[in-house]
This record gives structure tokens, sequence and C-alpha cells, in this order.
């Protein structure tokens, strides 16, 4: 009965707060964020009786809720929530913050206000203001590097002088005032600076500082330079035995000598993923070591599925790796599957009972989790034992967890006796019924490497607990053994990328797939319109390290805008359309030529239609105290060569400007105006998704960053729509994940949900970094 009340009480919330339907859902499923909201609720409508919550403060009240560590201080903070002192998410941060640090009975009022600045009020004219004195105190440096110029710090002593006012419009004033002081950039603006050249005697002295705590420098180097053997210190091909820790039977040379005459001293290397997921952003570097590594030493990768659990395979996750790989611009030598040898990996697990080197154990599965688990009672058991029971086990006659195969061996973490075949009952993707019984990992992959004759086995600082059981099983059953390489993860803040936790946000309805463009998987990133070029310069950026990498996001997105700034063609959109009536243009319709790339207009242009009829964004106008266009101030159109002047502001009921009547000159006729703007005329009418971080905060998945889990840590704001933008015709017959400019607003790509009837365009990156971001 409580329960159904509580839900109630929640769906109730998201229709009088705006809370969306997901996102109730999502809370109802945490009982005690559901409850705290509940009383965030209650409190806030005894306060405000019969006055409704509105959505800003409803969003406010439940980011408050999944980020309040001590709930006593409810009902404090909910107050200053619904009186409107606390009306942004910068303050609601700075109070969440401030009472962090004050226990409730030491808490001064005053200070608190203070620290979260509970009735500051800073108007347009004043960011106008303080903008205007720093840039006046930069002049000089600007005037002398233009747009090289680290915009940064203008916007850093812009946010430290107005603290509490919204950063977006700090963002746009700056943006707005360096271009009326620099005018527009020029061909040379545009022109990457070229990089200083190093001096050649100082040359030997760079490289011996290359490498700082066994960690190579790799700033400024390609991916091939770095994967080239020499600079990793790898092993030749053959030379397996002088590389730390590999163990030399008295066949190993022989071994070796059989290799060479079947590789020829090739380099070759796979890229092993299970096909149970789609690829994320960490497996980006590895393709890109595993491949690239191959690739710059005149060798070959295979890609090879590790499809030893026919539970959780599906033919869709076969399909999307291998076209994540060839997104990414490599092409496997060969795509093989561990399920290719089951035959051949049955007999050596025969071989290895018959050299007494594993056994069939009767332990339940829960008996072997963990480290310590006791010794098996059957581990002494005869070889003819096993060996009969390995039979029949391999025909059926045993239930699923009632044996299995173990290999007497110790790994490096301790765990003893790790697993070889178990029982899955379960029909599989290549072989169907053909077998019951499926090897693990730990004793597939290193006898798939042999099988392939890889040279350098790359994987993942996590696996090297299992080098030493790599080694063991291969020179258990003299085969060739390869050597294991272990490399750092790449990790990301603010994401996940466990397979478990997306299936959870695709089943709670959080995203619409593992393609949804606010997840980082390569799908999801092709979605959104990440260039794989971009992709690659940022693994590149990052460097093959021995020590695991977090990244922030933005760092990628570095990477992909100096991509899409060389590749995607510039084109107008207005996303928050205002008409403008041209009152007196000469004839009612003319053609514009715009460049696809200003910087280079060699590289084309398109033509686009200009009427009395144009629309421009409703951010571009205000009736007073602005830089852009205002009842008082001209602005200039971008490419028509006119320059706009408003003699009628027209609205509607409610008091809203619904239109502008201009006036229009011509720009060479006229004195230059402060600010140029975008425009559209006879547009086609599209869809736009804006898309911010999925979660709030760096670490979701840190239980002391996010005691109530990462489902509880979704940004309500990580995916805005805007179903009646405009956008030029020169889109018009653009395919899907064409990329373009849309200039002043950011890089878009056309998203597969589009139709020949409606366009959708998904923003891959802002034209430059917000520092406004969290």
């Amino acid at each position: 009965m409580h329960a159904m009340k509580t839900h109630t009480n929640l769906w109730l919330a998201h229709n009088k707060i705006g809370l969306s339907e997901q996102k109730a859902k999502e809370t109802l499923k945490n009982e005690a964020l559901s409850s705290t909201f509940k009383k965030a609720i209650e409190q806030a409508q005894g306060l405000l009786g019969s006055a409704s919550i509105d959505k800003t403060a409803g969003t406010l009240l439940y980011n408050m809720v999944t980020r309040l560590k001590d709930y006593n201080r409810l009902s404090f903070l909910t107050k200053y929530i619904v009186t409107r002192k606390i009306t942004s998410e910068l303050q609601l941060s700075a109070a969440l913050d401030f009472i962090k640090s004050h226990p409730q009975e030491n808490m001064d009022r005053l200070e608190f206000e203070a620290a979260c600045g509970v009735g500051v009020m800073v108007t347009p004219e004043q960011i106008e203001d303080v903008v205007e004195l720093i840039i006046r105190k930069h002049k000089d440096q600007l005037l002398a590097e233009r747009y090289r110029f680290n915009m940064g710090i203008l916007m850093g002593e812009a946010r430290t002088a107005l603290k509490w006012a919204d950063g977006k419009m700090v963002k746009n004033e700056v943006d707005m005032q360096v271009l009326h002081f620099l005018g527009p950039k020029t061909e040379a603006d545009l022109e990457k600076k070229p990089k200083a050249a190093k001096p050649k005697a100082a040359e030997k002295d760079v490289k011996i500082e290359q490498v700082v705590n066994g960690e190579a420098n790799t700033e400024g180097k390609s991916l091939m330079e770095q994967l080239r053997g020499e600079a990793l210190k790898f092993h030749k091909p053959g030379e397996n035995y002088k590389t730390e820790g590999y163990v030399v039977t008295s066949n190993t040379m022989n071994l070796l000598k059989k290799h060479l005459e079947e590789t020829g001293g090739q380099v070759r290397s796979r890229f092993p993923p299970e096909p149970n997921g789609i690829l994320h952003i960490g497996h980006a570097k590895a393709i890109n070591f595993n491949f690239g590594f191959a690739k710059a030493n005149n060798g070959i990768c295979f890609l090879r599925y590790d499809d030893t659990n026919p539970e959780k395979e599906e033919e869709k996750y076969f399909t999307a790796i291998k076209e994540m790989v060839e997104w990414l611009g490599y092409k496997p030598f060969s795509v093989t599957h561990a399920s290719d040898h089951f035959q051949l990996l049955y007999d050596l697990a025969v071989d290895l009972i018959c050299r007494g080197h594993a056994y069939m154990c009767h332990q339940r599965g829960e008996e072997l989790k963990g480290h310590n688990i006791p010794p098996s009672p059957w581990r002494e058991r005869p070889v003819e034992e096993s060996l009969l029971l390995f039979d029949r086990m391999r025909k059926g006659m045993f239930a699923e967890g009632e044996v299995t195969l173990r290999m007497k061996m110790v790994m490096e973490d301790g765990k003893m006796d790790p697993v070889a075949y178990r029982i899955k009952y379960t029909p599989h993707h290549r072989t169907g019924d053909t077998w019951c019984i499926y090897p693990t990992y730990d004793y597939t992959h290193c006898l798939c490497d042999s099988i392939e004759n890889i040279t350098h086995s790359l994987c993942t600082k996590e696996f090297q607990s299992r080098r030493s059981s790599y080694f063991w099983l291969c020179n258990a059953l003299d085969l060739y053994c390869p050597v294991q390489w272990e490399y750092g993860r790449l990790n990301l803040t603010y994401t996940v990328v466990s397979k478990r936790k997306i299936i959870k946000l695709v089943e709670t309805g959080i995203v619409r797939d593992w393609d949804d463009p606010r997840l980082f998987t390569l799908t999801a990133l092709r979605r959104r319109g990440f260039p794989s070029q971009a992709i690659n310069n940022f693994c590149a950026r990052v460097g093959v390290t021995v020590a695991q990498t977090t990244m922030e996001p933005h760092l990628l997105e570095s990477c992909v805008r100096e991509v899409l700034n060389d590749t995607a063609p510039r084109a107008m959109a207005i996303l928050e359309p205002l008409k403008v009536t041209i009152t007196n243009l000469p004839t009612n319709a003319q053609e514009v030529r715009v460049p696809d790339f200003p910087a280079n207009e060699a590289k084309g242009s398109h033509v686009v239609p200009f009427s009395k009829t144009i629309f421009i964004e409703q951010s571009d106008f205000r009736e007073k105290g602005y830089k852009r266009l205002t009842p008082d101030q001209p602005v200039g159109l971008r490419h028509a060569g006119y320059v706009i002047s408003v003699q009628r502001v027209i609205k509607d009921g409610c008091g809203k400007v619904c239109e502008l009547e201009v006036t229009c000159a011509s720009s060479d006729s006229v004195e230059k105006p402060k600010a140029f703007i975008h425009w559209v005329s006879d547009p086609l009418r599209c869809e736009v998704r804006l898309y911010e971080r999925l979660f709030l905060h760096k670490n979701p998945e840190d239980p002391a960053e996010v005691p109530a889990g990462f489902l509880s840590d979704i940004n309500p704001n990580s995916l805005t729509g805007i179903e009646c933008a405009l956008v030029d015709h020169s889109v018009g017959k653009a395919k899907v994940f064409d990329k373009f400019q849309f200039e002043r607003v950011g890089y878009f790509s056309l998203d597969p949900d589009s139709t020949s009837e409606k366009l959708v365009f998904n923003r891959t990156v802002t034209l430059k970094e917000d520092p406004g971001k969290m």
C-alpha cells in the first residue's frame, strides 16, 4: 500500500514539476531516493500553498535530492529553492559544497547566502561592461595575436568577476565583443600555426628525455611513430625468449624456428573482442594498438572473435564489431573465431589431461569464486578417470555446473587451478548444438594465439595476472608460445562503458540503444558525428602508455573539432527562428553564393536564396543594450552583402517579439557594422538534437561520488530536441552521417532517423569548448 502511494505521488510530481516520465520511473526504482524526493515535494508544496512548483524549481529539487549527503538539510535547501533564492545549478552546487563543509550547528546563514549568491542579480549590461574592461586590458596582445590568443583567459577573468552570471551569456558576450574588436576571421587567422622546428643539435637530447618513469612522451608523434617496434622495446619476431618472464623449455628454440618458417619473420597481432556487446572508446585504443602496431611494422592483424560463451553472443554484435574496426580505417588480414578451433581445443584438452596437467572436478561454481578457494579433493584423480569423465561431459551426460575441467597451475594473483571447460546447454551462434561444453578465456586465448602464430599478444593491464598461465599452458602442451604484452586501458570521465551498465541504461529507457549519441560506444560516437580520424588522433594523443589513462571528454572533442574544421562544409541554420521582413529589398528574390570553406574558397561553394523574408536567431536581437541587432544598432548579414536596420518590432499578445520589419542597405554604402549574423531564407525545416553529458558527476560508478548508483546520476538536460529548426537548402541532399558546420552554431551530423520529408541533425560538438561546462 505504501509503495503504491509513493508511486502515485511521484507520478503526480512528474505532472506537476515537469519531471519526465522516464525520470519518474527511474526514481521509483531507488526506494531511498524516491522517499526523499517525495519529502522534498511535500515540503515544497507546504511552503507554496496553492501555487504550483515550476519546472526550474522541480529540476533543482530533484538534483538536490540526488546529490545531498545529509538529509537533515533537506527542508533548509528546499525552502531556498521554492522561494527562488537558489535558482540555478551553479548556486545549488555552491550551496551543497557549503553545507558539506559546515556542520548544521555552526552554520551562519548570512555566510551561507553569500557563498551561494543568494540575491545576486547579474544584468546583461553588467556582463557587457565587465567583458569590455577585460578586452581593454588585453587589447595589445589581442591585436598582436588575434584569434590565436587564448580566449580562455578572457572567459576565466570574466567568470571570476561575474561569479553568478549565466555562463552561456558570458561566453556569448565574450565571443561577440572579440568579433567586434578584431573583425571577422581572415584567411591568415584560419591557418594552422606551424610547429617550431627542433634544432638538429638537440635531437639526441630530446630522444633521451622521451621516457620518464617508464612512460613515453608521445606529444606531437603520430600513432604509427609510437607503434614502431623499436620505440616500444618489443621483441623481434622469433626472439620471444629474450623477453622478461618468458619460459624456455628444451623444445622452445625448435618451436620458434618452425614458427619463423611459417611466418617468414612477419609481425602478427590480433584484436580479440567478445561478441557480446558493442565496442566502446576504450576498444578504440585496443584497435589502434593491435592493428596499428602490425601496420607500422609491415605485419598483419587478425580480427578474432572470442566466441566461447553462447549465452551472450548475438549476430548484431559480430557485425557491429567488424563494422567499427573498418570504420576506424583498419582491414583485418583475416576474420577468425575461437569456435573455428573447438575440435582442436578439445583434442588439446585431452592431451593436457594425459600429461597430468588437468583434472575433472565436481566443486560447484559458488565454491570456485574468489581467490582463497579450498583445494579440490579431486586434484589427484587418476588420468584415466578424468579422461572418461571428460568424454561423458562432452556427450552431455552431466548437468550444467555439475563438473568442470580444471588446469593444475597457480596464477600470478594466487588463483588456483583455473577452469578450462564448463557445460552450457545453449546453442552456439556458429556451431549450433554440436557442443555442450565450452572452453574458458584462460584456456582458449593463448592457444588460439599459438595456433595463429601470433608474435605479439597485446592486451590491457588487468590481464597481467594471466601472463604466467598464458606461458604455462603453451609450454605444458609443448606448443609455440607467443609473448603477452600489457598496456594501460583508456577510460573517460562522465560515462560508463560496462556492457552490463549500458544494457541497464537501454532497458530502463534512459538511452534509446547502444548507439544513443550520449554514450561512448563507437556506434554512438559515429552516430553523433565524431569522425573516425578524430578518434584515432585522440588515441595517438593518449599515447601507447603502460599506465591506465583516464581522460576528460573535452580532450576527445578537441580532436573532433580539429578534423571537422577542415572537412565539414559550412551551412547556415537557425535553431530558434525570428521572422524578419526586409521592406525595401530591390527584388523579391536573389541568390547568394556561400563558400563551403571560407578559409579556402577553392574547395567549393553553394548558392542559397535571399528574399524579403528571412529568419535569424531570436538571441541575435534585443530591444536595448546589445552588441548585435537592436532598434538603434544595425548588423550585417553574413555573405549577403547587406546591412539591416530595424524599423518596427512586432509582438504577440503576450508581449513576445515575433517579427521584425527592417530595411537593408548595401554593405559598401554604409559604415561597417559592429557585428555580422547568420540567417536563412526559404529554408528547409529540420529537427535538431543537442547533447550534453549523460552523467552529472565525473565518476558515476564511484559510490563515494554517487552513493545511490550510476542510474541516479543522470543529467536531466542531456538531450534537448528542437523540432522546428531551419536550415539552408545546401544540406538537402545530405546522406546519413554527412557532417556540416552550421555557422556560429556548431558542428552537426545527419542522423539515421532522417527521412525525405524531414532531416534530423545531431550536434556533434560546439564550435569551441565551453568553459562553463562542469
